[in-house]
């Protein structure tokens, strides 16, 4: 058995790959937005508006419910059970995805008109990429339980390195816009969620062995509950800038959203790796002491992060995008970094009481997240208004799960 000082080696040292990969593969798929200084501010708010539906997909809650899932057959011996739950999930999954599409595609029209998209048939490719949305968290999901971060590192760096490559042959070779770009990063899928499939194929085609899918149910509809709600917090404040204003102010949102989400993704490495250890421990009735060393690593991270991005901003937003970017963009920025650090703790904090099944605290961040989506509906004046508003919640919702968190856990009635 491992000692205390060998699982903290273990546990760097994946963080720190995880991190590695992350920040590769997130800075490949911001590259993405290199492409904004060779398209129009209208065609650049469009992909915004693309890349914000994808975003709202709740890629993170699947992800973590076949995370958490993996981790506890794995730790409880049912492989088997294990490989039913994985390929009902793809089909269902699947299912879902094509009865979605074929509304969106009934009524693509009216979606291109309220979302102010310059094509509707940029709608086409968007929805191939939701597909992907939604099969790469379930196999990215079992990677992470079964703790093979190698090639969970791997699938990140694939996706950055394949969306960058196709979409610059789409913007440079095809001089594509937003529609071909969406079609660039619906290619982009295909290589990772290869390595994906074929990295978890020994759990997905064991043999199949019935299970309790009513208590399946019970289990997994708090996790996607509350990671659904945190998904909330961190992408909901986009839709409504989006309806709020101009296509113009909308792109300079997006800008300074690229560089404030990219602390949270950074630093999130951290999160995956002590998720899937902290279901294995409480699976074994096992002690760990993760949580507050993966707080404080994040905490530290996301403020040194923030202060880079404040010290810096000028000239990355420079770097990346179009001169008249800049000024716009640096009014907002100081403003979105500074929401990404209560979410970045709160990314822990959430973890951390789902890993453990402490389900109390779910209904608490779906009630917040609903008030949360009132005030964006009323504090809009300015842009800066909707990001004090985001800081206030994701204040809020951190007390809230620190609370739950220091309470003494009450195991009968939290599962």
């Amino acid at each position: 058995m491992d000692t205390a000082g060998d699982s903290k080696a273990t546990f760097f040292r994946q963080s720190g790959w995880m991190m590695f990969a992350t920040v590769a593969g997130g800075a490949l798929m911001w590259g993405v937005h290199f492409l904004s200084k060779k398209i129009p501010e209208a065609e650049y708010s469009t992909l915004g508006t693309l890349l914000t539906a994808t975003i709202l997909i709740p890629t993170m809650p699947l992800q973590m419910v076949f995370a958490q899932q993996t981790a506890l057959a794995l730790a409880t011996a049912r492989r088997n059970q294990l490989a039913s739950m994985i390929r009902f999930a793809w089909v269902g999954t699947s299912l879902i995805w094509f009865v979605a599409a074929l509304v969106v595609l009934a009524f693509q029209g009216p979606i291109a008109e309220r979302w102010q998209l310059t094509s509707p048939a940029a709608l086409w490719p968007t929805l191939i990429v939701a597909l992907g949305c939604l099969w790469q968290p379930l196999f990215g999901g079992v990677l992470q339980g079964a703790q093979n971060f190698f090639w969970l590192g791997w699938m990140n760096i694939l996706s950055g390195v394949a969306r960058l490559g196709f979409a610059a042959f789409v913007v440079f070779v095809l001089h594509g816009y937003a529609a071909g770009i969406m079609t660039g990063i619906m290619l982009s899928f295909a290589l990772p969620l290869a390595v994906g499939i074929w990295q978890t194929r020994r759990l997905w085609s064991s043999p199949c062995e019935p299970f309790d899918r009513r208590k399946l149910l019970g289990q997994i509809i708090p996790l996607m509950a509350g990671f659904g709600a945190y998904q909330f917090f961190f992408s909901a404040d986009t839709p409504f800038v989006k309806a709020y204003f101009d296509p113009v102010q909308f792109a300079y949102y997006v800008a300074a959203g690229t560089f404030s989400r990219a602390l949270v993704w950074a630093i999130g490495p951290l999160t995956a790796v002590m998720f899937p250890k902290i279901v294995h421990s409480t699976a074994k009735a096992e002690k760990t002491d993760l949580m507050p060393l993966t707080l404080l690593c994040t905490a530290v991270l996301a403020v040194l992060g923030a202060g880079t991005l404040w010290a810096l901003g000028p000239w990355l937003v420079r770097l990346v995008y179009k001169e008249n970017y800049v000024a716009a963009t640096m009014e907002i920025l100081p403003w979105y970094a500074g929401a990404m650090i209560p979410l970045a703790l709160l990314n822990v904090l959430v973890n951390n009481l789902l890993a453990q099944a402490r389900f109390k605290v779910v209904p608490w961040l779906i009630g917040l997240a609903a008030c949360y989506a009132i005030a964006l509906s009323q504090f809009n004046k300015s842009m800066v208004t909707v990001l004090q508003t985001v800081i206030v919640f994701g204040f809020a919702a951190l007390g809230i799960c620190a609370i739950f968190t220091w309470l003494k856990p009450d195991s009968a009635s939290q599962r």
